[in-house]
Formats: structure tokens, sequence, C-alpha cells
């Protein structure tokens, strides 16, 4: 079992049903769709490639609040998600908040690149073509986001596409960052 079987202790099924009615999920919950951790543990570091070729290593952004976002140009509500990426990043950058895009496309690095450049996309995009982050990160659908704090720890797991630009999404960012 690896850490972030130990931190979400969340059966297959149980994220299914996540994904299939997230906003029965929100009552329980301060932020719709947010699964919070049992224990707050370390996310698992990665070093993957940007568009660009430089490496981006998880550990070089200790210190800010991370959104990781796990999307493939192939799954629709991941490319209807992005451009509310973009929104919440361009709100929120220059107060220690950071969004990585982690694509899943397998081996098709230009359709990711014509993609990111045609939604005008400036968050870090990397390229995860064998899975191995995806698989260490338990993905199961498409999008899953993860919120990492500034102390390189989980705050929690949306699995699904969200409004990442609504009043909601904008407020949770705001609490995690002064945390």
């Amino acid at each position: 079992m690896n850490r972030t079987s130990k931190w979400f202790g969340i059966l297959p099924l149980l994220a299914t049903l996540v994904a299939l009615a997230p906003t029965r999920l929100a009552s329980a919950h301060a932020e719709p769709g947010l699964v919070t951790p049992q224990q707050r543990l370390e996310a698992p570091d990665f070093e993957l490639s940007g568009l660009n070729g430089k490496k981006l290593r998880l550990r070089d952004y200790r210190g800010q609040l991370v959104l990781l976002n796990f999307w493939g140009t192939f799954c629709v509500p991941c490319r209807e998600e992005m451009p509310q990426l973009e929104a919440l990043w361009q709100s929120f950058k220059d107060q220690g908040f950071t969004v990585i895009a982690i694509a899943t496309d397998r081996g098709n690095a230009k359709e990711v690149e014509r993609f990111v450049r045609e939604t005008a996309l400036s968050f870090p995009v990397v390229l995860d073509p064998d899975g191995k982050v995806r698989r260490n990160y338990e993905i199961i659908g498409l999008p899953t986001t993860y919120l990492i704090g500034r102390d390189g720890r989980f705050h929690g797991r949306v699995i699904g596409a969200r409004d990442w630009a609504n009043a909601e999404a904008k407020s949770m960012i705001q609490r995690l960052l002064v945390q």
C-alpha cells in the first residue's frame, strides 16, 4: 500500500461515487467535492519534463499552495476546466499559489502543446508519458486534482471537473493560502 492509499483510505468504489455525485459529498466537507485526508501526509515528489523540455520537480514548489491537476487532451471535462484553472492561477499566482497540470497523454506531446497554445495556458504543464506519476497518485479518473499545502502535505482531492473560477473555489484558495 503506497502513501496515497494510506492517506485517503478510500476504495475505488467510493472514488467512483465521488466522481459521479460530487454534490452529495459537498455537505460532508468544508469545500464542495473536496475529499479531505484522514491524515495530512506529504505528497510524493516527482520529476517530469515540461513542454519546453525543462524538468519540473514538485519539491521545488515547497512554500507554495499547489493545485496539481491530472488531465488529458482526450478528456472533454479536462479540456473544459483548463481555462478556469488558468483564471484561478492568474488570480492568485502572486500570492504563493501555483497550478501544475500533468498531461496523461501517452506519447502525444504535440497534441498537448497544441492545446496549451490554443487555450493560452501559462501555468506549468508537464508530461507523464509512462504513467508513473499517475499511478503513484492513484488516478482512477480524469480530471483529478490534488491540493497540496505550502508544507508539501495534502489538503484534499477532487475527482471530476469543477468550476475553478467561481466564488467558492476562490474562497477556498484564499483560506488555504493563509494556513
